[in-house]
């Protein structure tokens, strides 16, 4: 019996087009201006200093510019590019220049989740910060309520198996009793190792079919 319910976010819950088309292109116009405005913040010098940790070298607030357009570019899965992107798209949110995109199954699926008891949670490349924000700025609401928790690259890369094992840990569950639901095969290849149920959603002809897994075409279809 399923008990909770993992999900992606990007070609899951939410458009990868709107990350790509909205999101990424609001943050990176953005970033420079943003750091020359909070460059006393001490989560932003922090965040800095982890851009300089991976450059492997000093970096001045232009060049570290330069290196996270370039990241943004190049879609990195950072940690502290995915916080400042965060942050940035924060501000956007509260000035309402933003609103986060879901399918329009996605709050039925969640909501008839989680009346059924289920505990569900998020497990995306994007920070923290930036899935709240999500779910927080819908169309349909805040979903925010729905969830029980969120899990981001701190816990560990999404295509590695140790990763899933450690929010196994987190939520204190087996794997056989929780679902991992994406659109990457290899995400959920790494899901299935650590034990856990899977599920991908195909909803496009973007998707690589990763027919290994169970595969629907909505959450409406998801069996849990």
């Amino acid at each position: 019996m399923i008990k909770a319910i993992v999900t992606d976010i990007e070609g899951t819950t939410s458009s990868i087009d709107f990350v790509h088309q909205t999101l990424f292109p609001f943050a990176r116009t953005r970033m420079r201006a943003f750091l020359r405005e909070n460059a006393g913040d001490d989560r932003v010098q922090a965040l800095l200093a982890d851009v300089e940790e991976v450059e492997k070298g000093d970096l001045s607030l232009d060049e570290a510019a330069d290196v996270l357009e370039r990241w943004i570019a190049e879609d990195r899965k950072l940690t502290p590019l995915k916080a400042l992107q965060g942050m940035i798209w924060k501000t956007g949110y509260e000035a309402g220049e933003l609103k986060g995109h879901v399918y329009a199954d996605t709050p039925e699926a969640l909501r008839g989740w989680h009346a059924a008891g289920k505990a569900l949670y998020v497990y995306s490349s994007g920070s923290v910060e930036a899935q709240k924000l999500i779910f927080g700025h819908t169309d349909y609401g805040d979903l925010t309520p729905l969830f029980s928790g969120y899990f981001d690259t701190r816990i560990g890369g999404k295509r590695e198996a140790a990763s899933y094992r450690r929010i196994l840990d987190e939520i204190a569950l087996p794997g056989a009793q929780v679902l991992f639901l994406s659109d990457v095969g290899e995400e959920l290849d790494a899901a299935r190792a650590a034990g856990m149920q899977t599920c991908q959603l195909v909803r496009d002809d973007k998707t690589v079919p990763a027919p290994a897994h169970p595969q629907v075409k909505s959450l409406a279809e998801v069996s849990a």
